[in-house]
Order: C-alpha cells, then structure tokens, then sequence
C-alpha cells in the first residue's frame, strides 16, 4: 500500500480558449452591427422671443442684404471690402468702445458677408457683437 500523500497540482487555467470564444464573439458583433450615414443635416434656424427693440444711442445696427450689400444705420455703405466697412463703423461710433454691433443678416446673406462685419467691428475696436433674430411668431421653417 501506498500511503505517501501525493503532491497536489494546482489548477491551470487555460486562456487559449477563451480568447478564441470572444474574438468569435467579438467578428460575430461587428458583422451585425448597423452604422447609420447621415448624408445631409436637418438645419432650423434659431429664434428668440425678444423683447420690443428700444432706441439706444450705443447700438449701431449692420445690414446684410442677401446679394452682400451692407447698411450701417440704414446708410448704405459703398463698397463691400473689410475696410469699407470698418471705415463706415468708425465713423458711426461716435459714443465710443462701449458701442453694442447688431448684425442683422438675410438668411440667405453668404456668411463670408457676416464674418466681414465681425472683421472690421474688431479693426475699430468693438468687441460687444449681437445677431438680430426673428420673433417666434414670425418664424417659418427653413427652405420654404
């Protein structure tokens, strides 16, 4: 008889299998997997209900028409250059720095247009820059 007691094996645990399992699962869920292509955006213009604009002396209210043309004030102004239009802004600015810009663009104004205003307020000097925005009642989706 043999009474030695025998040497205990540890447990072996085995990885080979079970990363062959979930590469099987991870193939089976990339080839399920459904990507959604979005081929064009559903764009709405934004609106806000504003309250009834007031006369301010520190605005100066920019007129983008849709064909680029520019009117400070509702002056027109000759040329469609940056610097056509910092001129015309510096000369409305009479009240100095603290001078509120109101871009008040065509929805269908190019934004180069808009950016250009943005440009020649910073030339001047007048960094406090709004967008005037259609009233809610007003309002009608966009491309109609």
């Amino acid at each position: 008889m043999n009474f030695r007691p025998r040497a205990k094996e540890e447990p072996e645990i085995n990885l080979i299998p079970f990363i062959d399992v979930l590469l099987v699962i991870l193939i089976f869920l990339m080839l399920t997997t459904t990507y959604s292509k979005f081929t064009e955006l559903q764009l709405t213009l934004p609106v806000a209900d504003a309250e009834q604009q007031r006369d301010h002396p520190k605005e100066i209210i920019v007129s983008v028409a849709a064909d680029g043309r520019y009117a400070i004030n509702k002056a027109g102004v000759e040329g469609k250059s940056v610097d056509a239009i910092a001129q015309a802004l510096r000369a409305a600015a009479v009240e100095g720095q603290g001078t509120v810009v109101i871009i008040s663009a065509d929805a269908m104004a190019p934004h180069q247009s808009v950016i250009s205003v943005m440009e020649a307020a910073r030339r001047v000097g007048l960094t406090q820059i709004t967008f005037a925005t259609q009233s809610s009642a007003g309002a009608r989706p966009a491309g109609r």
